[in-house]
């Protein structure tokens, strides 16, 4: 029987970087997926949001619905919080964007982001995402795992909140999918020894693979499962 799937990320090419393997293995099965980006991306390179070029934010956002094509996702959705800026957002209002969605799209499985990472507008969208799925009797996931972000997730240093993994996905037929997606992201992708560069995502994969005896994988964290 297929699912729903949900992918809830803070940023522009987090639904690729973290989980978009997974994700074109999903829709080989015949699973429904579908993403929800939070924040618009970009602006916080800005010395002030105003001041950002909204013909680079439009390329960007354009990037991410071609990047979703190539994946398989049936529709991403953009809400435009401010980029690395959710800490000037209330949670209650994040929570609330998470749940229409939530009760929208009816999801068996979501896939959100690291509670531990870098990054703040992560760290949020974890928190919006574990209390809009509170285990209450109508709630309708089952599943929810959290994936690393490349140039967040292992420039966190807090060694009580670090990324450890316990669920593999063996991506190596999909893997060609979520690299071909990224070249779509111009603005954010980065030559290596950058971690969000072709080559790193190639090895980060492998360096998983290696972790389970696969030859590529993408690794989670299992926050729920409810059978």
């Amino acid at each position: 029987m297929s699912k729903k799937i949900l992918v809830i990320a803070a940023h522009p090419d987090d639904e690729i970087l973290g989980v978009g393997a997974t994700i074109a293995k999903h829709v080989q099965y015949g699973d429904s997926c579908t993403a929800l980006i939070l924040g618009e991306g970009m602006t916080s390179r800005y010395d002030k949001r105003d001041l950002a070029d909204t013909s680079k934010l439009e390329e960007l956002h354009k990037d991410t619905f071609q990047a979703g094509k190539i994946i398989g996702y049936e529709k991403v959705y953009l809400e435009n919080l401010p980029d690395n800026r959710f800490d000037s957002v209330d949670l209650l209002d994040i929570i609330k964007i998470v749940e229409k969605y939530i009760d929208k799209i009816k999801p068996d499985i979501i896939y959100t982001h690291h509670g531990g990472d870098l990054n703040v507008d992560h760290r949020k969208t974890y928190e919006a995402v574990l209390t809009a799925t509170r285990p209450i009797e109508s709630d309708c996931v089952k599943e929810i795992y959290c994936f690393e972000t490349v140039s967040s997730t292992e420039w966190n240093f807090e060694y009580s909140n670090l990324f450890v993994p316990n669920y593999f996905v063996d991506i190596t037929e999909t893997l060609e999918s979520k690299l071909k997606a990224m070249k779509y992201y111009k603005s954010e992708l980065r030559n290596f020894p950058h971690p969000r560069s072709i080559d790193n995502l190639i090895a980060s994969a492998k360096k998983w693979g290696s972790v389970v005896g696969k030859k590529y994988v993408e690794a989670f964290e299992v926050i729920r499962i409810i059978k």
